[in-house]
């Protein structure tokens, strides 16, 4: 009965950012900057070496090609928002924002499923690996793990877009599924149950990269290859696996848990983290670690030097 037509939301997170909000606007444009010169090096550099068209660097491409796809859904909107007396979202535009996101993050454990695949069969089956991670198979994996958590993500801003709602105040920095969910109305049970459903199958992709490096584990230890093998290429992939893990983890426990006495900048910092620490660090570390993508970065960039030396010159 106290239901009402939802236009647009307050995005209550920005309250205490008055004070100094040309700064993080600053910080804002610095980070989203790095984001997009990181991630758009690491993407042209296997993009234009066939030496790296092979299926773990078109899987990391894929990695920073979401990151690009997740970013653009937060950042130009935040950095609005903190210049903005009054934030607000419109109830379309709140929709398309916590599915792009949450999309993102989807797409990001499923392309991480299929690296950790790819080191299972390149260390535990190498004889086989032409064959099984063939470029039919890769192009199959790789278009399936955006094709499913794009329709997941689907399902849940349909349902969503169906309840009642009976306040239009989120107490976040940019929307999300649960914080609109907690405005509904009435009855919000086939929403938990297809959360938990989604919850469940992405900790069942948890659940395969940890066996998938235990039978790692066992491998590498019979021979110095292996360890060679899984120092240069797995690592990097569990580095990448906890940075978003815990990023994540941080915003769930913000979302579902949070306390009205945690200060307001705690928890838009925890409610951010997977969409700044990952999409940095992700490329970085592949960067630093791969020693194919390293010498072709370095490569690069002394090319470009080069370039702009003449440019300069003429």
């Amino acid at each position: 009965m106290n239901s009402t037509s939802i236009v647009s939301f307050l995005l209550s997170g920005f309250s205490g950012t008055v004070n100094y909000r040309f700064v993080l606007f600053s910080l804002t444009l610095l980070c989203y900057s790095v984001i997009l010169v990181v991630n758009g090096f690491l993407i042209l550099t296997i993009i234009l070496n066939e030496a790296l068209h092979e299926p773990m660097y078109i899987l990391l491409c894929n990695l920073c090609i979401n990151a690009l796809y997740g970013t653009v859904g937060f950042y130009p909107k935040f950095a609005f928002d903190l210049l903005s007396d009054s934030p607000a979202i419109s109830y379309l535009g709140c929709l398309l924002q916590f599915f792009v996101i949450y999309s993102y993050v989807k797409v990001d454990y499923s392309i991480l499923v299929l690296m950790a695949y790819d080191r299972y069969v390149a260390i535990c089956r190498p004889l086989e690996y032409h064959s099984v991670m063939s470029v039919q198979r890769t192009a199959l994996l790789v278009s399936l793990s955006w094709i499913v958590p794009l329709c997941c993500e689907a399902v849940d801003v349909a349902l969503t877009s169906t309840l009642k709602l009976c306040g239009s105040q989120i107490e976040k920095v940019y929307c999300e599924n649960w914080a609109v969910v907690k405005l509904a109305c009435g009855s919000t049970t086939a929403n938990n149950i297809v959360g938990l459903i989604g919850v469940s199958f992405y900790c069942g992709h948890v659940l395969f990269i940890v066996c998938s490096y235990l039978c790692l584990v066992k491998t590498v230890l019979k021979s110095k290859e292996g360890r060679r093998k899984f120092t240069q290429t797995c690592v990097p992939h569990l580095f990448c696996l906890l940075n978003v893990t815990c990023a994540l983890l941080f915003d769930i426990m913000y979302s579902r848990y949070g306390s009205a006495f945690v200060l307001e900048s705690v928890k838009n910092f925890m409610a951010m983290q997977f969409l700044m620490i990952p999409p940095i660090l992700n490329p970085i570390i592949y960067g630093l670690i791969l020693t194919k993508i390293r010498g072709r970065v370095m490569s690069l960039c002394m090319m470009l030097g080069q370039r702009f030396k003449v440019t300069r010159e003429v």
